[in-house]
């Protein structure tokens, strides 16, 4: 039967189970055999990291001809007018071609938000604001360069959900399987244990237009 597990990657680790020069990898968080990541997720960007054991599915979700919606929270410097929101949803040239559109909405920090480790750089001379990004496709650092495009360079990126699987109360370290459509969750995996440190649970984003 076909697992599928959810993560909460933290900031640092490698979207993979091995790495020849000591980084930490997903092993240090899923001590699950067999699973893969669907998709990457930069090292210096946090969030959901889905994984499993089934190449179609894993096809699925990591394939942009899918175009499986993925939300992400970006914390970028300076605050985005109305007329860089609008060209991030009408969709931005780079330099591999133009994007398709995406939804771009401001947003409030997240609430009960974990710190960061390390913490973002700021400049205090220049404010920091939030805006939830959903993309349909997938190229390398596309979140990255579409808002340093539209004059707003991200500091901190956190990816909510892919589809309909998102990051609630799972908190940095934390894993849980979920169960497919027609599926039951596999008996053997564990529930997912807090890491060291008290966490605070992750909630919704209370989104403004």
């Amino acid at each position: 039967m076909p697992r599928l597990i959810l993560l909460n990657k933290p900031y640092g680790v490698l979207p993979q189970f091995t790495d020849d020069q000591g980084r930490p990898t997903l092993a240090d968080h899923v001590p699950v055999k067999g699973v893969y990541a669907a998709g990457r997720l930069d090292r210096d960007s946090e969030g959901l990291l889905t994984l499993s054991d089934d190449g179609a599915l894993i096809a699925r979700i990591a394939s942009p001809k899918h175009k499986l919606p993925k939300t992400y929270w970006v914390q970028v410097e300076g605050v985005p007018t109305e007329e860089a929101l609008q060209r991030l949803r009408a969709g931005v040239t780079l330099n591999d071609g133009p994007t398709l559109p995406a939804e771009a909405l401001r947003m409030e920090e997240p609430a009960n938000l974990w710190p960061r480790d390390p913490p973002v750089r700021h400049r205090a001379s220049i404010p920091t604001s939030w805006i939830a990004l959903t993309l349909r496709e997938g190229r390398n650092r596309q979140v990255r360069r579409m808002t340093a495009a539209v004059g707003f360079p991200t500091l901190r990126l956190i990816r909510w959900s892919i589809g309909d699987w998102t990051l609630d109360g799972l908190a940095p370290g934390q894993w849980r399987e979920v169960a497919l459509p027609g599926k039951q969750p596999s008996p053997r995996t564990p529930k997912a244990s807090p890491p060291a440190g008290k966490r605070r649970p992750v909630t919704s984003a209370r989104r403004r237009t």
